[in-house]
């Protein structure tokens, strides 16, 4: 199949789960065009990434004069769909928190990726995420473009699915993918039953980088180490506050902390607040080799969010046989469950959080490598980028095979 992968940025740190999957489609043959709205060039850290900006193509990368004339040409081609669509855009824009000029935009850089799909003669385009990407896929297949899917991750789809227009989406979509159970059940909550047969659920998947690379054993003491983007909704200002409690109490833990992010400046003030210089060291952003030998140095992964999707960090701490503690929220239970492959605590609940790091600090190493292996089976079982990108395959084979 000849098929094209369309996301706001790509590559981009955060998401190299999309990586993985356009890489093992490829390893099974098919042909993957990479489009993307803008690049993240600056942030790219991995050898991998830094390949995959090569092969990308940026909407908004060409020039205005040029994007213009490019929408000139779809107007004259196919005037019905044009203005179909346009009015469709300022209709999805009134009720949008983006506006209506910023539908109006993704129109006009949908008109871009028609042309793009025409000239490589794309038989599917997949996006990730169900914010502006798959506004951008929607318009370009309602003005005469490929059939398209796309992945819902959360949560911030699910935080505003009627100011993005979810419904609609799926609506004109072949299908569309959860990540889980729980991502799945909350698509069912925004479209008619009719059109429930359309969510497919694919998960997201470790790298072979984490799963080949030779295991290490556990440090003697209990380390802890929390890898995401410095932001509020990943709880790192509640998980200081913990840490600070313990060490009033006596009990100074240790944290390595991987990310960057706008709270950045705000956790390292805190940390100096909170007297706890000697006990959290901050990498900032680490490549995916990187992250790997981080964890091997730990643990136990802390992740204490309040929004989530299913993090690929976990599967990754697991991966590498290292329980997790974090929260009950969205499909983390789905990955985690609690005194098998790690520990769960309500969401915000910083004392609730506190109780547990004391209780991981007193687990002995023996029960910490028994759920840290149970955690890899899971892994290699559910999280396999072959298997699920086989996955994907399959339902885009059946969805063009469909249409013809």
């Amino acid at each position: 199949m000849h098929l094209a992968y369309f996301t706001n940025h790509y590559p981009k740190v955060s998401h190299s789960f999309i990586r993985r999957e356009i890489l093992a489609l490829e390893k099974m043959g098919h042909t993957v065009e990479r489009f993307a709205l803008r690049s993240d060039e600056k942030e790219l850290v991995d050898t991998v990434d830094l390949n995959e900006f090569s092969k990308t193509s940026y909407v908004l990368s060409v020039p205005k004069i040029n994007i213009i004339l490019i929408c000139l040409e779809v107007m004259f081609k196919r005037p019905l769909s044009f203005f179909a669509s346009l009015f469709l855009a300022v209709k999805l824009g009134g009720r949008s928190d983006r506006g209506i000029l910023r539908n109006i935009a993704y129109f006009l850089e949908s008109c871009v990726l028609l042309k793009w799909q025409h000239d490589k003669n794309i038989e599917h385009i997949h996006a990730h995420f169900g914010t502006n990407s798959t506004s951008v896929v929607m318009f370009a297949y309602l003005l005469g473009g490929a059939g398209y899917s796309f992945t819902v991750h959360g949560p911030e789809e699910f935080d505003k699915p009627e100011f993005i227009s979810l419904a609609e989406k799926i609506k004109y979509s072949r299908f569309v993918v959860a990540i889980s159970s729980y991502g799945r059940s909350q698509l069912y909550r925004w479209i008619p039953s009719t059109h429930w047969h359309k969510v497919k659920i694919i998960h997201c998947a470790v790298d072979d980088v984490v799963l080949n690379v030779p295991l290490q054993a556990l440090p003697e003491q209990v380390e802890f180490i929390s890898i995401g983007r410095l932001a509020e909704q990943k709880g790192q200002i509640l998980m200081l506050e913990a840490i600070h409690q313990l060490k009033q109490s006596g009990l100074p833990v240790k944290l390595t902390l991987v990310g960057d992010g706008p709270l950045k400046s705000l956790i390292e003030q805190k940390i100096i607040d909170y007297n706890l210089v000697g006990n959290i060291v901050m990498t900032g952003s680490l490549s995916g080799d990187d992250v790997v030998k981080a964890l091997d140095k730990t643990s136990v992964l802390l992740l204490p969010s309040f929004a989530e999707g299913l993090p690929v960090v976990i599967m990754e701490a697991l991966a590498r046989c290292r329980p997790v503690l974090s929260t009950y929220i969205a499909g983390i239970p789905e990955l985690v469950v609690p005194g098998e492959l790690g520990w769960l605590v309500p969401a915000g609940d910083v004392d609730a959080l506190a109780n547990k790091m004391r209780e991981v600090v007193a687990t002995p190493n023996m029960k910490l490598e028994i759920m840290g292996r149970k955690g890899r089976e899971q892994v290699l079982l559910h999280h396999n980028s072959d298997i699920e990108a086989a996955k994907l395959a399959m339902f885009v084979e059946r969805a063009i095979k469909g249409a013809r």
